[in-house]
């Protein structure tokens, strides 16, 4: 259990909620693409700024509408450190891998695995940085997340080297190859939460996409074959050092959600629409925590009053009197400003966030 002392009543609370410890508030967040500030600009920071509640800590012009956090979301194409190519076609949205490196097996005799010490996926490891971050969270009273491992760390790294049906056949025929590059991938993985952990974080927090919209893209047994000894490898030293793990993962997950609390996943990120409320209350509410991805393909097209019913529907699903639940929202730019401020409306009233005051 993550201790209180010392961190703000905001983090407090989100501990308390991650922990089973009666929050006072059911904790929201609402991710934003890159492109939707490019597109509203003043109007979106406006529109921000009149929901304090939710965006507690935001102050005018302090956001650069055109800032791209990391290359991914970049237009054009891009290689990570593990000869992966990336293509993007529209500027603060993500792409997607066109070059796989290792789509022909003979590739391998000539490839060179990133070192995980310092190689990071589009330039070198800065430690120093991690390290003045780290000390930074902790003078400001926040809780440390470690992780410092991209978004597609373990199956998706392996669709991006190889290529997504490359990469089913190999499972099929049990390929050799497989099993030798599935164990590079855990060595580099491994390592670099090994450092984090060394620096001492208050917990870590992964995102690799394990489902699709309806279903695994392997059966469970496979999945059980194939990947989570690798992620067993990697969760099992923070399990055992007793730091919590925040995982997020899109796509259709309940068969493998207790696999996932099984190898150390506290904190699980699923999504609304792929696993439905009541695969989620019977798999997951009470056994992990949830930050609820809510489901971001009926707010382009639902009314406002729509909106506060989903949202409304799924915190009464899932939430306990002890916690357990956070509600989050991504918005794109396919969303009206209309539609944004529902959302963000609706997450204040349901989920009874506090005046930034209280805080």
């Amino acid at each position: 259990m993550i201790d209180y002392k010392n961190k703000s009543k905001e983090d407090i609370n989100w501990l308390k909620a991650m922990q089973f410890d009666h929050p006072w508030w059911t904790p929201a967040s609402v991710g934003v693409l890159p492109a939707v500030w490019m597109k509203y600009r003043e109007q979106f920071e406006q529109l921000v700024l009149s929901h304090p509640r939710l965006f507690p800590r935001y102050e005018k012009g302090s956001r650069d509408f055109d800032f791209i956090p990391e290359p991914f979301y970049e237009a054009g194409t891009v290689t990570t450190c593990w000869g992966c190519v990336w293509e993007n076609y529209t500027r603060g949205m993500v792409g997607q891998a066109v070059g796989h490196p290792l789509a022909d097996w003979s590739a391998m005799e000539r490839w060179t695995p990133p070192d995980p010490l310092k190689d990071d996926t589009f330039g070198p490891r800065d430690w120093d940085l991690v390290k003045k971050e780290i000390e930074q969270n902790r003078k400001e009273h926040r809780t440390v997340l470690g992780g410092g491992l991209p978004h597609n760390m373990v199956f998706l790294l392996l669709t991006d080297l190889r290529g997504f049906e490359n990469v089913m056949i190999d499972m099929a025929t049990d390929e050799p190859n497989l099993h030798k590059l599935i164990a590079i991938i855990q060595r580099y993985n491994v390592t670099v939460i090994r450092k984090y952990l060394d620096m001492g974080v208050d917990m870590m927090g992964f995102g690799e996409d394990q489902g699709m919209q309806a279903s695994l893209p392997m059966s469970p047994a496979m999945w059980r074959k194939f990947l989570k000894p690798t992620f067993e490898a990697m969760y099992g030293p923070c399990r055992d050092a007793g730091i919590p793990i925040r995982m997020h993962t899109d796509g259709h997950i309940l068969e493998i959600i207790p696999d996932l609390i099984e190898v150390g996943v506290r904190l699980l990120n699923p999504q609304f629409r792929a696993n439905g409320l009541d695969g989620l209350v019977e798999v997951a509410r009470g056994k992990v925590a949830m930050s609820l991805d809510l489901d971001r393909q009926l707010f382009p097209f639902a009314t406002a009053a729509q909106i506060e019913e989903h949202i409304a529907q799924a915190h009464e699903a899932l939430v306990l009197p002890e916690g357990g639940l956070m509600l989050q929202a991504e918005v794109s730019p396919d969303f009206s400003l209309d539609t944004m401020d529902a959302i963000f409306t609706a997450l204040e009233k349901v989920c009874r966030l506090p005046d930034p005051k209280e805080l």
